[in-house]
């Protein structure tokens, strides 16, 4: 799953972050949304965030989205879909359809699960998660609009072997050359679900941070 992520500065990022907060969807709802663009820091479920996904006229653009869907019966914004069923979910069809985007950050965080004597399981370290040899973490998602304004989801597979024994999901992430591809509406998204990472480097959180 992915429930966390972080956005540090790097020169990779810069220039999404720069757009994001110049585009007009921002600045026209920037009072009306009533939320900072977050532009580095841990990210969580219910900020607003730069996104990739494209425009009219079919051109790749960053976009200020809101992260989590609001889903009927849910109290919580939902901040993943699974990409195995997304497509048979109402709350995810048209999105997965036609409304496909990528959200870049710098890694992801997950916690550990240990198995605990009652059979659950309970939280251990944080780790902070990102694709070997990669200059970003493009993580897949999908948006719609709600309340007039894109709120995006993001999407969620079986782990690569390497991260297997943190927990039994992971975010989809696709290699930087794939992404326009994601993103067009034109495309099949099964055709690229292959292509999407699973060879990760990982180490504590508090370790990355300091």
């Amino acid at each position: 799953m992915c429930c966390r992520y972080y956005m540090e500065m790097s020169p990779a990022l810069r220039p999404i972050v720069e757009a994001a907060g110049k585009s007009r969807l921002y600045q026209e709802n920037v009072e009306r949304i009533a939320k900072p663009l977050k532009t580095e820091g841990e990210i969580f479920p219910g900020y607003l965030v730069p996104v990739l996904a494209q425009n009219k006229s079919g051109r790749k653009t960053v976009f200020p989205m809101i992260w989590g869907y609001q889903i009927q019966g849910i109290s919580r914004l939902v901040p993943n879909a699974r990409s195995e069923t997304a497509s048979e979910k109402s709350s995810f069809q048209k999105s997965w359809a036609m409304h496909r985007c990528i959200i870049p950050a710098s890694w992801y965080y997950e916690w550990e699960h240990i198995p605990a004597a009652d059979g659950k399981s309970k939280a251990g370290a944080k780790y902070a998660i990102l694709p070997r040899n990669s200059d970003l973490t493009y993580l897949c998602g999908l948006y719609r609009m709600e309340d007039n304004y894109p709120h995006f989801v993001i999407l969620t597979r079986a782990p690569g072997e390497s991260i297997s024994f943190l927990h039994d999901r992971m975010p989809m992430i696709l290699p930087k050359e794939a992404i326009d591809q994601w993103i067009d509406s034109t495309v099949n998204p099964y055709a690229l679900v292959g292509s999407s990472l699973t060879d990760m480097v990982y180490e504590k959180a508090a370790e990355r941070t300091n």
